[in-house]
């Protein structure tokens, strides 16, 4: 860490630093975030020392007090520790940036787009209670009941640090409220998280390599949405990556919402790039993708949230739906600093 904060100075040194202030700003703003870090470090070793030096003295004394003391600072030594590493499972290039969660009902009509609403509705609750900021960027709605598709952009301290344990595929199993007969019916949802690509992403977007097309706002929304072409289509010509976007009436609008959400997915396009590439130098085969469910949430018969990469479990539903998930996260960040510890 000191040689990131090392190569960050060299980087304010620069006489043209501060010509590009929002760049200069993230730069300083990263900087002071790692000295920070590393600051808790070096005084968690001031008092690994200073509790060295009282375990010579009590070997010493026979002042019973000073062994209690002794006990309550090692208990002590120790949570602070533990918290400092669950910190190392942010230790991701991009785990600082803001996230952009993806929401996309699968096969099932109003069964998986109804379960799409629900998980929208989870993730805006989980951000309410750790105070970030969201922003619905798009929705698609149905007629019938919940939606399509939704993208949301949810910014906080390591908030994509955070939420991609969410990515993945999520079940639902559940009586149907949509059916006469009350049947039981499995749902599937992916759940695609992104971190924002920031203006100093080295991808650089080439007009020449975008196809930008407006068209009529479909789907509920008011009879304005069918007036003009104010819905956009943006295709990233050398990926075949393409993304809609028609929440706004401005066209202006729609198109800066999905430029931001295209930069997002071919950041995290070209993170999967890098990550294949070094499984590549470690001789480790690679699967492409994220595989199937990751999560399963079950109604009926029986009550019960699992996650298959940890075996976290809970079987209190409901507040797993109201958007308490911290357990699910903290399970599968804890799982990635093993499989690194290994």
């Amino acid at each position: 860490m000191e040689k990131g904060i090392a190569g960050l100075e060299k980087q304010v040194a620069l006489p043209d630093f501060w010509q590009d202030s929002t760049k200069a700003q993230r730069i300083m703003r990263r900087l002071s975030e790692s000295k920070k870090s590393i600051d808790r470090w070096r005084s968690l070793e001031k008092r690994v020392a200073e509790l060295t030096e009282l375990t010579s003295l009590e070997s010493e004394s026979e002042d019973s007090s000073l062994y209690t003391e002794l006990q309550s600072e090692v208990a002590t030594i120790s949570a602070h520790l533990d918290e400092l590493e669950f910190q190392l499972a942010f230790s991701g290039e991009y785990d600082n940036h803001s996230a952009i969660l993806a929401i996309h009902a699968g096969a099932g009509g109003v069964e998986s787009q109804d379960w799409a609403e629900m998980l929208l509705r989870m993730y805006l609750r989980w951000a309410e209670r750790h105070n970030y900021k969201t922003e619905v960027l798009d929705v698609s709605r149905v007629e019938e009941a919940g939606i399509k598709s939704a993208t949301v952009e949810i910014s906080g301290e390591c908030s994509f640090g955070y939420l991609k344990s969410e990515h993945g595929v999520h079940r639902l199993i559940r009586l149907s409220p949509f059916d006469a007969d009350h049947a039981r019916h499995t749902s599937f949802v992916l759940v695609e998280v992104m971190p924002e690509a920031e203006s100093d992403f080295d991808l650089k977007l080439s007009p020449d390599d975008l196809k930008i097309e407006t068209f009529r706002s479909s789907g509920p929304g008011g009879q304005h949405m069918q007036k003009t072409s104010s819905a956009v289509r943006i295709t990233h010509l050398s990926t075949g990556i393409t993304v809609t976007c028609q929440s706004e009436r401005s066209q202006h609008q729609n198109k800066d919402i999905a430029m931001r959400i295209l930069s997002a997915r071919l950041l995290k396009l070209e993170m999967a790039r890098r990550e294949e590439k070094r499984a590549k130098l470690k001789g480790k085969h690679v699967v492409a993708g994220w595989g199937n469910q990751i999560r399963s949430y079950i109604l009926h018969p029986y009550r019960l949230v699992k996650d298959h990469r940890t075996d976290y479990q809970t079987s209190d539903t409901e507040a797993v739906l109201d958007g308490e998930l911290d357990g699910f996260i903290s399970a599968y960040l804890r799982s990635g600093l093993s499989k690194k510890n290994d």
